[in-house]
């Protein structure tokens, strides 16, 4: 793929592809296809001219040939990028005051909370975001498949599912980006709405949450999606996606239980007894075959109550999990007991504030219940190979002490849709 920058032809190559052209370079990055952004007072004079490989980017610089901010934003800034990992350093600070920057990749990804830099003072921080499409080798002639995942209507103009890097640029903009692509093992996410990339506040999900608490050495490609099932997620070709795309020394977290529990959905059903464990072992099998560390994830509670008690609703399926995971030596995070007894801890009256819409929604989270939960799941990955990707300052968790909800802040995305996220 190539576009034209400033005159100049630039070959965006994706992460293999790039190290496939360069030999001169250490195997956990490349030069090839290196892109690099000046903002503010650097862009204000020659907004497009590369100045030292690098472009000058005029504020409200609509996207084209290339780079540029999405129709309508004016904090989506977006690269031209294939399918891989990349490596974003961003360049934070001010001349005359201090700032303070958040920073999301994709749709709606933790990257940067609120960092806050003196006046004067620059600082440079570093995250790795995944970036996918739907396609899929096709199959041979006459094998059973497809060449793109089946997305859903709300996925079609999805930031997850285009052929850029986003960077949803909030508080005081960065002075500079630099984009590298880079090799670097990746965490893949497989679930249903309280996991995925929730697209739009109010409502947001633990696996949008999860990079903040990581080191920029592993990505996270989050797969989940709203109204999924074990057994949706297949049919959808999904799982046949994630398969093509992960490779050995990846992590693959799996977490389903809301949906498949539904028996008004016939088609996709799966028995917390017998099917749903048979699918939970055959995934198992198809990571293992690949290299890939499985790690299954009990689902987050509902917010149900029986006095001051959360009334179980996903129990049998909690119990699944951990059976499978017993049976096939497979760590289990128990998002499950772990999400009663966070909700339990802000009781009746507080735990509203934990939920999607204002609490109406009992299902689904809004951005602090995402940041606890996403602070759960980095908890269980400590136990795990994978500690050695958790940020070295977070310390240890406990959900039975959450953050107190009324002085908690996620800053939040411009995008607003008040839409409920499929399932319940």
């Amino acid at each position: 793929m190539r576009v034209m920058l400033a005159g100049a032809l630039l070959l965006l190559a994706s992460p293999a592809e790039a190290a496939a052209q360069s030999n001169d370079v250490a195997p956990s990055s490349t030069n090839a296809a290196v892109r690099s952004f000046t903002f503010g007072d650097a862009a204000k004079n020659g907004g497009g001219a590369a100045r030292n490989d690098s472009i000058a980017v005029p504020a409200g610089r609509p996207y084209a040939d290339g780079y540029g901010y999405e129709p309508g934003s004016a904090a989506l800034f977006s690269v031209a990028a294939a399918p891989g990992n990349y490596r974003v350093t961003v360049t934070l600070g001010r001349r005359g005051a201090a700032s303070t920057s958040t920073i999301k990749a994709e749709s709606r990804r933790l990257m940067l909370d609120a960092v806050s830099v003196p006046a004067g003072r620059s600082m440079t921080r570093s995250f790795i975001v995944n970036v996918r499409d739907a396609a899929l080798t096709p199959p041979p002639a006459n094998a059973p498949g497809g060449t793109r995942v089946l997305l859903k209507p709300r996925e079609r103009n999805s930031l997850n599912w285009d052929d850029r890097l986003t960077l949803e640029l909030l508080g005081d903009r960065p002075s500079a980006i630099r984009i590298e692509p880079v090799a670097v093992p990746t965490i893949f996410l497989l679930g249903d709405s309280t996991v995925t990339d929730q697209p739009a506040e109010p409502a947001a999900s633990w696996g949008q949450m999860l990079p903040i608490f990581l080191k920029p050495d592993i990505a996270v490609a989050n797969h989940a999606e709203s109204g999924e099932t074990l057994k949706s997620f297949m049919a959808e070709l999904r799982f046949a996606k994630v398969l093509e795309s992960v490779k050995p020394g990846d992590i693959a977290l799996i977490q389903f239980g809301h949906n498949d529990q539904k028996v008004q959905w016939p088609q996709t059903y799966a028995a917390a007894e017998t099917t749903y464990r048979d699918y939970l072992r055959a995934w198992i099998a198809e990571f293992r075959r690949r290299g890939v560390t499985p790690i299954l994830v009990t689902s987050p509670e509902r917010r149900a109550w029986t006095g001051d008690r959360i009334k179980p609703t996903l129990g049998d399926y909690a119990a699944a999990v951990k059976a499978v995971g017993e049976t096939e030596r497979v760590p289990v995070i128990d998002l499950n007991a772990a999400s009663i007894a966070f909700y339990e801890a802000l009781g009746p009256a507080r735990a509203p504030l934990a939920f999607n819409d204002g609490g109406k929604d009992a299902t689904h989270h809004d951005n602090y219940g995402a940041w606890v939960l996403a602070r759960i799941v980095a908890q269980g990955l400590a136990g795990q190979p994978a500690a050695t990707h958790l940020r070295d300052d977070i310390g240890r968790f406990d959900p039975t002490h959450p953050p107190d909800p009324a002085t908690f802040r996620v800053t939040a995305s411009v995008t607003r849709d008040a839409t409920r996220p499929d399932g319940n």
